[in-house]
């Protein structure tokens, strides 16, 4: 028989197996142990454990619906690691020597561990659990946050306070490998912890500087993501770069391809070239060998989201991986610098020591090939930038009343991992009712939370009783429910919903065709005037006209981004053509069997096809960025009007919308099969990894 000790062992381990995060079976114990702590604490297992006394645990055990869990839990992670996955099947004789190191400096894998600031970390958590899913051998770097990105609050006029807590990482599933690695980064030797998550069968090993044996300055080179001036910045990136293949040095891993994920982890093939320059191969082999063996994947469409830094501060930082390496200033610019002269520029790095480069959709692609045709010396049609569109992973994203409804309509089998899943192409044929009844359900739950939240702001805000009981009574169960959550970056216009206060007025006020729009997102801390658009929500929120029917919830993260994506009848996009790259929350609503209204930019363009969403066409090009805003703001309003808004609120004799659901059924599917990430991690690996893997020598 178990001890006590055993069993909190078991627990522990467990909870340190980051597959709860998409596996529900596996995170059920922790949520029946000890519900309140499980939803006040974000969902740590590792919280729920240290909250439960063994006599409470004890006592828990003795029921015998509480061992049942335990027992599928640990039979659905035994069941998960004994099956074949699909590279050990696909996989070519000369690939099982194959190692992928993935390096980003953000990575999302759950919102109790807040160390992503947006797309780009949801991206890359994504990718390595799909990649764990799929067997691919990947293994993810980066660095660890001890105060994250930061949390947020809006005061009662709407301005944004920025929250930075200090996070305790052993309060988290993150484990200490007891490895250290030594960075040089200028005059300074940084030490640095090497940490790992275990993300199923892929392991994250992030670094942390934070250590007594460190100067002030060096230790704060983890305290935040994003923060600090420019030269704290570079100096992060530094110790993404080139830390991380110190960090897989000590850990004893061998990566045959290394892809870097945005331009922050660029100096990675500076310190690669100075390994095989200290092991006697020439300098300009020693270029070719690693430029044949990286990946890079650009995610920025805009010339000025691309981080540049003084050449001069490039070559003081990097001074000793540049002395190994027997590069020169002269040698670093050649690699880095747009021209003859001007700062050094990570993207440039990034892509002129790599021989795999990508854009993030189609359209993208384009506009990175026509961005940096100076930089290859060539016409745009012959830059060798490709593109590998986005997707999202569908157990993260898809909720259990999702999940039970398509196995039962379609037959889905959520735990069978393979690249493209046509199941999904049978969801038109789901039965409409059963469909309706779902989607129904994902409403309500999504505005009982949103209350709940709406409740408790207004309460911190000390708000009178009148203006929490207005919380308490926001929304409507039965309202077409409009979704906008993302970064309150410029670009992405959260606000031009609010371009014709009177016609969005008239749109939302119609008491027998309710309609509410839901809206959350971040700014960064210095961007005035992106939080200036999350105070201008916050206004509308209190305007007689949308009070109740439009509303602003504090401190997006995953959570709150499952709930939203699932809970919502329609995703609204509005960026600036063609500044999105690819954008991966709207694909993630056809999961629920939601649908989409955006702009034709980042990846929709190659998702609709007039019947499975809208597409918001003002003819905008061309444009000032008054008149483009206002075309736009028009199509949107009249897509509103005559199309969206009627068509949900028609119901036949059955009391259903069955043109609503016709259009949602075959948005699910015709989006799932293309835009998963599994599907994204198989070409990665056909179009990036395998030839990369292959070419080293």
């Amino acid at each position: 028989m178990k001890t006590m000790t055993d069993i909190r062992t078991d627990l522990l381990q467990l909870a340190m197996d980051l597959r709860w995060t998409w596996i529900e079976s596996m995170r059920r114990p922790f949520a029946m142990l000890n519900s309140a702590v499980w939803i006040s604490s974000n969902e740590n297992p590792i919280a729920v454990l240290e909250a439960t006394s063994d006599a409470y645990l004890d006592a828990r055990l003795e029921e015998s619906e509480f061992q049942a869990v335990i027992e599928r839990a640990f039979a659905a992670q035994e069941q998960d690691d004994s099956r074949q996955r699909w590279f050990d099947r696909a996989a070519h004789r000369n690939e099982q020597s194959l190692r992928i190191a993935y390096v980003c400096s953000e990575f999302a894998i759950h919102e109790c561990m807040p160390q992503y600031a947006g797309g780009l970390g949801v991206l890359a958590g994504d990718h390595l659990k799909s990649c764990a899913d799929l067997g691919i051998p990947l293994t993810g770097f980066g660095l660890l946050y001890r105060q994250g990105y930061y949390q947020q609050e809006l005061r009662k006029d709407g301005s944004t306070r920025v929250i930075e807590p200090q996070w305790i990482f052993e309060n988290l599933p993150i484990s200490d490998t007891g490895e250290q690695i030594a960075c040089p980064i200028g005059r300074s030797i940084v030490d640095a912890r090497i940490n790992h998550i275990s993300v199923g069968q892929v392991d994250l090993y992030l670094l942390d500087t934070d250590l007594d044996s460190n100067r002030v300055r060096d230790r704060e080179l983890t305290r935040g993501l994003y923060r600090g001036d420019s030269d704290l910045r570079l100096r992060q990136q530094v110790l993404l770069g080139v830390g991380a293949v110190h960090a897989a040095e000590a850990m004893g891993l061998e990566p045959t391809v290394w892809h870097l994920n945005e331009g922050h982890a660029a100096f990675c093939g500076v310190e690669r070239i100075a390994r095989f320059v200290e092991a006697g191969i020439d300098r300009d082999i020693a270029e070719r060998r690693v430029a044949d063996t990286t990946v890079f994947t650009t995610h920025t469409p805009v010339p000025a989201g691309h981080d540049r830094y003084d050449l001069g501060r490039c070559t003081e930082v990097l001074r000793p991986t540049l002395s190994r390496a027997e590069m020169s200033k002269r040698d670093l610019a050649r690699l880095g610098q747009e021209g003859n002269d001007g700062p050094l520029c990570m993207t440039i790095l990034a892509m002129r020591l790599a021989r795999h480069v990508n854009g993030v959709a189609a359209l993208h692609g384009e506009v990175s090939r026509e961005m940096w045709a100076s930089v290859y010396g060539c016409e745009a049609k012959d830059v060798p930038i490709t593109h590998i569109t986005n997707g999202v992973h569908p157990a993260t994203w898809m909720p259990p009343i999702a999940a039970d409804f398509w196995q039962r309509e379609i037959g889905l089998r959520p735990k069978r991992s393979v690249p493209r899943c046509e199941t999904w192409t049978k969801a038109t044929t789901a039965d409409p009712r059963a469909f309706w009844a779902m989607r129904q359900t994902l409403r309500s739950r999504l505005v009982q939370v949103v209350r709940e939240r709406l409740v408790a702001q207004s309460r911190r805000r000390g708000e009178d009783p009148a203006g929490v009981e207005r919380a308490r009574t926001a929304l409507r169960g039965d309202a077409l429910t409009i979704g906008f959550a993302r970064r309150f970056a410029t670009y992405k216009r959260a606000v031009l919903l609010f371009h014709d206060l009177d016609r969005l007025e008239a749109i939302l006020g119609d008491a027998d065709r309710p309609v509410q729009v839901l809206f959350a997102g971040k700014a960064h801390p210095l961007d005035e005037l992106g939080q200036a658009s999350a105070k201008k929500i916050h206004t509308m929120c209190k305007r007689p006209g949308l009070q109740g029917k439009v509303v602003l919830v504090e401190e997006y993260d995953m959570g709150l981004g499952r709930l939203l994506t699932s809970g919502c009848d329609v995703w609204l996009n509005t960026p600036i053509r063609p500044h999105e790259a690819s954008g991966t929350s709207g694909m993630k609503g056809p999961l629920s069997g939601g649908l989409n209204l955006s702009i034709a930019d980042g990846w929709w363009p190659e998702a609709a096809d007039g019947r499975n969403g809208w597409t918001i066409d003002g003819h905008s090009e061309g444009l000032s960025a008054r008149e483009r805003d206002q075309a736009d703001a028009n199509a949107l309003y009249e897509l509103l009007e005559s199309e969206i808004v009627p068509l949900f609120h028609t119901q036949g004799s059955a009391g259903l919308p069955r043109g609503w659901i016709r259009r949602a059924l075959r948005s699910t599917a015709t989006v799932n099969p293309s835009f998963s990430s599994h599907r994204m991690v198989a070409e990665y690996l056909q179009w990036s990894y395998r030839p990369a893997h292959s070419s080293r020598s």
